[in-house]
Parts: structure tokens; C-alpha cells; sequence
């Protein structure tokens, strides 16, 4: 299939705020590359990660300032999506001395084979700013629709593979029976189920469904799941990385525990002598490395224990298979209770320990992989959003010489880009000013006076005491007091807090 034709349909998303249109014209994408797929490339992958907005390498090596000159454009079109992939491959495995200069040279020839709108598009993707609303649950609709199956059999599938792109092919060339092969495997991390949020734990009980439900501390820590098979230990981020040989504190525990197949879900954070928690980045810095602080996982669900899969039971089950495996010292601390005054003593247990709040959980509710619904709702007394960087402020005074204020966007499914929400320089140590005046200028894409625009790529977690009317900012609304908490690596723009949620958040 030919690049233009991914570009062609890109532009047909961006142009469209229907959802509908949206996902017929990814449809069409979709069945064309299954048609004109001959079984010996996996254009089909490629696709539907382009119509995504993502390159399939994790990293390539290149940014903004790498693709500001680039040869004039080709008169026609003759990029394939084999041809592209192929080339940011091999842009992506160039290391050590000359690579640089290697570098620049395959970006020089893969550019000068593209016509205008593939050499902007092209660059758009590289840099992650492919604004055309379609996100990954708009290609599991299309994906649906291309292969004329149910959307409750692609999204069970791509949780269990990790992703829509690994279960592309067999939706298209197999149907649902193929889908139905995608389950739980131990050793392959699958998405994990996300929580909602609630204003205060009142709230939070009533969405849950009320009744008896599980009561969990929110800790502050790095997301993990980790699989067992006999004597293979993994260790994945929420992300699905795999930091299992970064994380030896972790691998001990699962080692010691008497059973050799199981998947559980948890944290990993570091403590301090008393018990409480760390600040955040700290855990987040040691799990990028194999030593330093010490950290501790802590788990809350097991979605597979002894050749029984667990993730379509009941939660009350799955915390009895849980409280079987893990001993207490390494389960997250929970109460189970029908009384909100019982609830309420216990978040405030909680946050005198020092975490973040607390999840409530549906006992009857299901593992959700890869979803956020009402069956997990967190709380947390001070309101939190994760927001992404838009562009950033060279500071004054003592602050002169690094990047301070920063410029804070919400994510907008309908369009693919991000809604200024305000800025904010409150929270910021010296620490910090100079670890992002360096992140920043490694984002930069654009400068304006004192202003420097970033790729929208950092997340950062902001804390505010409200929101307000504002015709400042296009959404009209800004958030009152904001300050950072801190910066989430863990998580990727498309995880940011969307405006739609935080809408529903001013209406309250």
C-alpha cells in the first residue's frame, strides 16, 4: 500500500469532527490494506499504526531539529508503508560512532522520496503531533468494522495482545474465531484495568454500585504487572515495558511466593525507615535503573493463578485467590465494608500514612483490561489532573537561565490535539527547573520570544484547589491554583486527562 494513501485518509479524519466518518474512513483503509496484503509483509500492522498517529519503533533517534532541512519534495507518490517502516527501522538500530551522520543521511533519502503532504505528515508522526482525532479506540471501531466483527471481540483481543496492532491481521484475515484465540497469557502483559475518579469518597461509593465493595490505599508508586511461569519471572510497566531486569527486589518476591503461574497487578514504591512513602521521584528514577533506593511491591489483583485464568470472575473471587498467594506484607492495605463512615475512617488512615487516597471496587465487577469505567473509582482529597506541556516560559529573577512557566493542555478525543488549560510555575524545585529546562529544549519545536512550544509529549500531574470561567482559554474554563505535583514518564500524552472529563469535573 502506498503512503499516500495512509496520508489521504489522515487528512480525511483530521477534516471530520463525526465520529462516524471517522471510523468509515479508517474502515476503508483498513479493508484495502487486508486486500492488498499478499501475506509476505505486515503492511497490515503498519496501517493500522500509522492511521493510529504512531511509528512502530519505540524510538528512532530523531526530533524537531533533526528534520527542519530536508531535500525538495518528489513530484509524485512512490512511498510504501513497507518502505517507510523498513527505513525507520533501520533509522532506529543506528548506535555508536558515525550514527549521527548515518542518521541524517537516511532521513535525507526517505524524505526526499516523499511528496509534500508525506514529507508533513512524515514529520508529524516522528515528532507525535499527528492531530486527527484518531486515537486507538477509533481504529479498534474501524478495525471492527473492516473485518465485520463484533467491537467487544477486538477490544478484548488487543487488551490481551497489548494492542491493536497485534491483533490487526487476524481480525481482518481471520474474523472473530481468530480473535478468540487472543486470551491471557501468562508471560505476555496484557493492558491494565484503569480506575475513574470522584470528586469525594461519597461519590465514589454510588458509582461503584454501592453495597459491599473493597476499599484500596492509592499508592503513590510506579504501576506493575508481573507474570510467573515456572522459573521466568516478567515485570511490565503499565506501558508493557518490560523492566523485569531493572527490578530485582520484585523478581525475589514473585520468586518466593508458593506458586510458579500466576499474573498479579500492583505497585512498586519506595519507603522510607518509618514505612512511608518516598517522594514519587525517586521510585520513578529507580525503576529506570538496577540499583539505588530500595523499593517495595505491594499488589491488589491477581488475574491468573495456577493454570486458572481469573480475569472474567467476580473481584470478590480474585481477591481470595489474591489473599491465598501474597502475604499480607506485600498486599496493597484494603477494606472491604458496606458503611461509608467505616470508609471514611479508612481514607483517612490512608492519607495519614502519607499516600494519595483511596480505589474503591466493585466486588462483582470483572478484570476490565485496558479500560477506565465506574467498577474502579479513585478519590483523592487534593484534585489531581495529568495534563501534557504545551510550551514553556524562560523564566526571570532567580529563575533566569531556566524554562519555568509552563503551559498546560488537555487532551480532546474529538480532534487529536490539546486544550490550554492555563500555566502555572508553583510547585517547581531547583531540581526540577533543571531537570525540564533541558526535557524542554529536547521538545522544542518552535520559540516565540520568551516563549519556547514543545511537542505535546510530557505529562506532568497538576494539583488545583478549583475550577473557573475563563474566555482566556479556548475552553473556557481554567484551573484555579494550579501547581505541580510532579512529572509522570510513566505515562503518555494519549493517557492525559481528557477535556471532556474535566467538563464533567467543572459542572460539579
Amino acid at each position: 500500500m502506498l503512503l499516500a494513501d495512509v496520508v489521504a485518509t489522515s487528512a480525511s479524519v483530521a477534516g471530520t469532527r463525526s465520529r462516524k466518518a471517522k471510523v468509515a474512513a479508517i474502515a476503508e483503509l483498513l479493508r484495502r490494506a487486508a486486500a492488498e496484503d499478499l501475506g509476505d509483509t505486515d503492511d497490515i500492522e503498519t496501517v493500522a499504526s500509522y492511521v493510529a498517529g504512531s511509528l512502530r519503533q519505540r524510538r528512532t533517534g530523531l526530533g524537531w531539529r533533526s528534520l527542519t532541512t530536508l531535500r525538495p519534495p518528489a513530484a509524485t507518490p512512490s512511498l510504501t508503508v513497507g518502505q517507510v517502516h523498513q527505513a525507520f527501522g533501520e533509522i532506529a538500530a543506528l548506535a555508536g560512532a558515525g550514527s549521527q551522520a548515518a542518521r541524517a543521511a537516511a532521513v535525507d533519502t526517505l524524505f526526499g522520496q516523499a511528496t509534500a503532504d508525506e514529507q508533513a505528515w512524515l514529520r508529524s508522526i516522528v515528532t507525535g503531533e499527528v492531530r486527527q482525532g484518531a486515537l486507538d479506540s477509533l481504529v479498534q471501531e474501524g478495525l471492527a468494522a473492516a473485518a465485520d466483527v463484533p467491537l467487544a471481540a477486538v477490544r478484548r483481543a488487543a487488551m490481551m495482545a497489548g494492542s491493536t496492532v497485534a491483533v490487526a491481521r487476524d481480525a481482518l484475515t481471520g474474523g472473530e474465531q481468530a480473535l478468540g484465540r487472543f486470551g491471557l497469557e501468562v508471560g505476555r502483559p496484557v493492558l491494565p484495568m484503569l480506575a475513574s475518579s470522584a470528586p469525594t469518597l461519597e461519590a465514589a461509593l454510588l458509582k461503584a454500585g454501592g453495597g459491599e465493595v473493597a476499599v484500596d490505599s492509592k499508592l503513590d508508586g510506579i504501576r506493575i504487572q508481573v507474570h510467573r511461569r515456572g522459573e521466568d519471572i516478567v515485570v511490565a510497566t503499565r506501558s508493557l515495558e518490560d523492566i523485569t531486569a531493572r527490578l530485582p527486589e520484585v523478581v525475589a518476591v514473585a520468586r518466593a511466593l508458593r506458586s510458579s503461574s500466576f499474573v498479579l497487578d500492583g505497585e512498586v514504591l519506595a519507603l522510607d525507615a518509618d514505612g512511608r512513602p518516598r517522594p514519587f521521584q525517586e521510585t520513578a528514577s529507580r525503576t529506570a535503573m538496577t540499583e539505588g533506593v530500595q523499593l517495595t511491591p505491594y499488589f491488589f489483583d491477581v488475574l491468573h493463578l495456577d493454570g486458572e485464568d481469573l480475569v472474567d470472575v467476580p473481584g470478590r473471587a480474585r481477591l481470595e485467590a489474591l489473599a491465598r498467594l501474597v502475604p499480607e506484607q506485600h498486599r496493597v492495605p484494603r477494606l472491604v465494608t458496606a458503611d461509608a463512615g467505616a470508609a471514611e475512617s479508612f481514607l483517612r488512615d490512608v492519607l495519614d500514612a502519607g499516600h494519595e487516597g483511596v480505589v474503591v471496587k466493585n466486588l462483582d465487577a470483572a478484570y476490565d483490561a485496558g479500560r477506565r469505567g465506574a467498577s474502579w473509582v479513585k478519590v483523592k482529597p487534593v484534585h489531581t489532573l495529568d495534563l501534557v506541556v504545551l510550551a514553556v516560559e524562560w523564566g526571570s529573577g532567580r529563575r533566569r537561565g531556566w524554562l519555568s512557566n509552563i503551559h498546560l493542555g488537555a487532551r480532546d478525543p474529538a480532534t487529536g490535539g490539546f486544550v490550554m488549560l492555563g500555566k502555572t510555575f508553583k510547585g517547581m524545585t531547583d531540581e526540577m527547573l533543571a531537570w525540564q529546562t533541558e526535557r524542554f529544549q529536547e521538545l522544542e519545536t518552535s520559540s516565540t520570544g520568551h516563549v519556547v512550544h514543545v511537542r505535546p509529549q510530557q505529562v506532568v500531574e497538576i494539583a488545583f484547589d478549583g475550577i473557573q470561567r475563563s474566555t482566556r482559554y479556548p475552553g473556557g474554563m481554567a484551573l484555579r491554583f494550579a501547581r505541580v505535583v510532579r512529572y509522570r514518564d510513566d505515562k503518555t500524552a494519549a493517557e492525559a486527562d481528557t477535556i471532556d472529563s474535566i467538563r464533567e469535573l467543572f459542572g460539579r
